[in-house]
């Protein structure tokens, strides 16, 4: 290997701990003793049989908060009043947490302190519940009693699949509601104007600013294009929103549906009127399109990237701007981690004669509006600046990614058999996006987790004796086109003719309720459309006045995904790992998918991949004209020839397989920047390949090298070191630097981890050295590239790579309390550019030597001038607060949320780096 030695909440439901003075104690009591219903019908029963099960009762699973993602009303006030749980609620967030400091002493027999059985089945001993969704009798759903897992079993398809749909409601009906309001842009109207409400339905709406038609049509188009398969799936999608239409029937009558609803006003408590609106098939695709934004749409950013490289120009002229431009892009970068050990992918790499390019005239850009005559609260300065921020979002390329896998193969592992540990990174919510299922029915066997709404297949899990997963890949399937204007803004020249922009317009209007007291407000959410996709910006080019458009490859393709999904599921499809990279070749998301059974690993990068003209640079806008759009592009279907199976990174039984999100392999270029020498995936390659070189790999120690990742501060593993290098390049004499440089060095000779002091203390260990280099960071990178890159410069590159992203960070793609970090900052910026001052040999170095212009002395004065000040932040300057915590409280600052997009809150959880739900398997057989 080369060397390398405010928040984001989804839906802010104001649940009742900001409920109005009348909802007080006393009252809450008398409320609910009027308001117990009963509950779904369950009786004891025999034991579930079971599939064939090739684990060998070494299959396991977690996914926090826990299983119940539903409450009644009477629920919601008690835990409001008094922090009751409904059963099943909480008890998953327990074990998971508890793996921060409980990791160093696992063994394969403990594993499941900390996490589920997975088995397929439930023991006789173990069924809590048994239910026959609407009194079917050929689909049975047993629930065990640690997990309240549905467990559902059918003896035909259709009840196989309606049962699906009965559980997802059981567990996700308010979740599922909320999230098909966000696909079609009315999460205010339903939910509440709240800001971060607002925000969350301009965030995706302008990404598939779909009409029903349009729905409708993905569909249509799905089954038609997939034969039998997609005969299969339009079945099974009917079956399964008849079993979620059931569940909301029978709950409607027996009151014993989601209290959130009652809450925003959709139901009345006394006398039951009002509505709970059945789902319907466009409404699951409305729900694909926002889980296909938020985890599995690579690219964009294409604008922004534009504007960097003109302030690069600017600064430094056009041969050295590039040059310089380049070396920060990363694109195919030496001493990037990969996936794929020692194959070329090529892809999206930079051409030699580029072509088409459509740059702006500098200051001419301006970001198309989206939201248009506001009233009320939506025309505050807190609805303006949630505006604001879903942009930012929503036009980066530096997206969510998240997610990590670790897989071993059998010949380095102690039973022969592979192991992997994985899983994605899907945030913290209550209830969460996943819930876990177990399905067997006629071609379907599996266990594992689904998006909410969803669910009809298991979409990341294990069948009868293989198991997948999936990381987030984050490659470019998305384009920028400059559409030269005619006639006014709104026509644009297509193929030589001036042709009308398509309006689409979506009005949403809202009142305070019980659950969200935000004043009355309303706004209309607007977006020209052409036939190279939605308009995003306004500016000029050569002078003409263009509008850029971003186009996708998953645009009006979402719902194309179901037939992989169905594939993983059906055990007669999936027997080996070449029929894995078959199943997930139909899946169009953006994904890194992994696979392993008793005897073979494999992986394989999905997504459509354009292939773009000759000569056209994907970083860049391009104009729209024949010459430079996707070849073979058919403007009506939006589709277009894709890259061959065999040019996406793929491989069978590599020693051992790691991501989080880094480079898939050499010359496949990523969109996000940020791929260079230091990247959190090489916090899982060390402890993955040091495992490997050992051998002997077990179940428990590569938990425990996910699990040690997932405490590491990057910037202290990968780069502090060289930091203090220069830094102790002479003796320190200054006694604030001094005491600073101590702890550093005391911290890091204790594994630079993020760790309490004991489970539960809430306090850091090294919780000064933590303190400094979090102040330190932020002021040692402006003061070592701002001098050489020039303040605009240095502004627009930040637009391009968030500087930092520290587990307290409130900004960037995760927001705070998220989890996940370390995925987009400046360390291997940083770190080229320290070893290159120390002399050491660097790969892909950078265009110049910034910190203190090369000079050693000179950068050491830099670093210690800047470490003198991080040192004397206090805590409340570092950590200043938020709606979680108060000001200097560390250990809260970096703790994980359950973020409420329901009635039901979760205490806060000490910090960890690792997926929400999470597999560790290892098969003892195959069939």
């Amino acid at each position: 290997m080369p060397r390398r030695t405010p928040r984001n909440a989804l839906v802010e439901l104001r649940t009742p701990g900001r409920f109005h003075g009348f909802l007080k104690t006393a009252s809450i009591c008398a409320l609910i003793a009027g308001l117990l219903s009963p509950i779904s019908p369950a009786v004891a029963a025999p034991e579930a049989t079971a599939a064939a099960d090739h684990c060998g009762n070494q299959c396991s699973d977690i996914l926090p908060p826990g299983q119940n993602g539903n409450a009644t009303l009477a629920q919601i006030l008690l835990n409001q009043a008094f922090g009751t749980m409904p059963e099943h609620a909480s008890d998953q967030l327990g074990p998971y947490a508890g793996l921060a400091k409980g990791h160093s002493g696992l063994t394969n027999a403990t594993i499941n302190n900390f996490f589920n059985d997975a088995s397929f089945g439930v023991p006789s001993d173990q069924v809590a519940s048994t239910v026959n969704p609407a009194g079917r009798g050929d689909v049975t759903i047993v629930r065990d009693k640690k997990t309240g897992v549905p467990h559902i079993t059918g003896t035909t398809r259709y009840g196989t699949e309606f049962g699906a749909g009965y559980a997802a409601a059981q567990d996700r009906l308010w979740l599922m509601d909320v999230f098909r309001h966000v696909g079609r842009g009315q999460l205010t109207s339903f939910a509440g104007g709240a800001p971060s409400n607002q925000g969350l339905e301009q965030q995706f709406w302008r990404h598939a600013p779909y009409t029903e038609a349009d729905l409708q049509a993905q569909i249509d188009n799905a089954v038609a294009s997939n034969g039998e398969r997609g005969q299969l799936a339009l079945a099974d999608a009917k079956a399964y929103l008849d079993g979620i239409n059931a569940y909301i029937d029978a709950s409607d009558s027996g009151r014993y549906f989601p209290g959130e609803y009652v809450l925003t006003g959709h139901k009345d408590s006394v006398t039951n009127a009002g509505t709970i609106e059945h789902f319907k098939l466009t409404d699951m695709v409305a729900l694909g399109s926002v889980i296909g934004a938020l985890f599995g749409s690579g690219g964009g950013g294409e604008v922004n990237n534009a504007i960097s490289l003109l302030a690069a120009q600017e600064k430094h002229g056009v041969a050295d701007g590039t040059k310089l431009w380049e070396s920060f892009r990363e694109r195919n970068d030496p001493e990037a981690v990969v996936t794929v050990h020692d194959k070329s992918f090529p892809y999206a790499t930079k051409p030699e004669n580029p072509q088409g390019g459509a740059l702006p005239d500098a200051g001419s850009v301006a970001e198309e509006q989206l939201v248009y005559d506001r009233t009320g609260s939506a025309a505050g300065s807190a609805a303006t600046g949630a505006s604001t921020k879903a942009a930012e979002t929503a036009t980066t390329s530096a997206k969510r990614g998240m997610s990590n896998a670790l897989v071993v193969s059998g010949e380095h592992t102690a039973s022969g058999h592979p192991v992997a540990v994985f899983g994605p990174q899907t945030g913290y919510f209550a209830p969460q996006l996943l819930l876990l299922q177990e399905i067997q029915g006629p071609g379907i066997s599996a266990r594992g987790a689904s998006f909410a709404g969803l669910s009809m297949y298991v979409e990341l899990g294990r069948g009868q004796d293989y198991a997948w997963s999936a990381t987030t890949s984050g490659q470019d399937i998305i384009d920028t086109y400059a559409v030269e204007l005619c006639q006014d803004d709104h026509h644009y020249l297509y193929r030589g003719t001036c042709t009308a922009m398509e309006k689409i317009e979506q009005k949403n209007a809202w009142k305070p309720t019980t659950a969200d007291s935000t004043p009355a407000g309303s706004y209309t959410m607007r977006v020209w459309r052409t036939k190279y996709g939605p308009v995003t910006h306004r500016a000029t080019v050569g002078g003409k006045k263009v509008a850029y458009t971003t186009l996708r490859s998953s645009y009006l393709h979402e719902a194309d995904s179901i037939i992989g999904f169905q594939m993983l599921n059906d055990p007669d499809y999936v027997k080996g790992p070449e029929d894995f990279q078959k199943a997930v070749q139909h899946i169009n998301y953006t994904f890194n998918w992994f696979y392993a059974d008793s005897e073979h690993t494999a992986y394989y990068n999905s997504g459509d991949n354009p292939v773009r003209a000759t000569g056209v640079d994907a970083e860049f806008p391009v104009w729209a004209q024949p010459a430079y759009e996707w070849r073979n592009w058919d403007p009506a279907k939006n589709t277009a020839q894709y890259t061959p199976p065999s040019a996406h990174p793929n491989s069978i039984g590599q020693d051992y397989y790691i991501s989080w999100n880094n480079k898939q392999a050499k010359d496949y270029t990523t969109a996000p920047w940020g791929d260079g020498s230091v990247h959190r995936g090489n916090l899982l390659e060390d402890r993955v390949r040091g495992l490997v070189d050992a051998g002997g790999v077990t179940r428990a120690s590569l938990v425990k090298a996910m699990a040690d990742a997932g405490l590491a501060d990057l910037r202290a593993e990968d780069v502090l070191p060289d930091l203090l290098k220069v830094v102790t390049s002479s003796p320190v004499t200054d006694s604030t630097a001094a005491a600073a440089v101590s702890k550093l060095q005391t911290w890091l000779a204790a594994g630079g981890k993020r760790t309490e002091t004991s489970a539960g203390s809430k306090k850091y260990a090294d919780a000064d050295a933590i303190r400094t280099l979090d102040a330190w960071w932020p002021l040692l990178v402006k003061a070592q590239f701002e001098p050489g890159l020039g303040s605009e410069l240095y502004a627009a590159m930040t637009d391009n790579l968030p500087i930092d992203e520290s587990p307290s960070a409130a900004h960037g793609p995760t927001g705070a309390h998220a989890g996940s970090a370390f995925q987009y900052g400046w360390w291997s910026y940083v770190d080229k550019d320290i070893r290159a001052v120390l002399g050491e040999p660097v790969q892909g170095p950078l265009d110049r030597t910034y910190c203190g212009a090369g000079s050693l002395s000179a950068c050491r004065d830099l670093l210690i001038g800047t470490l003198k000040e991080a040192a004397g932040k206090t805590a409340a300057q570092v950590y200043p607060g938020d709606d979680q915590c108060s000001a200097g409280d560390q250990w809260c600052a970096d703790s994980i949320v359950q973020r409420t997009l329901g009635g039901i809150k979760h205490g806060r959880i000490s910090w960890q780096n690792r997926p929400t739900y999470q597999q560790v398997v290892e098969f003892t057989s195959h069939r």
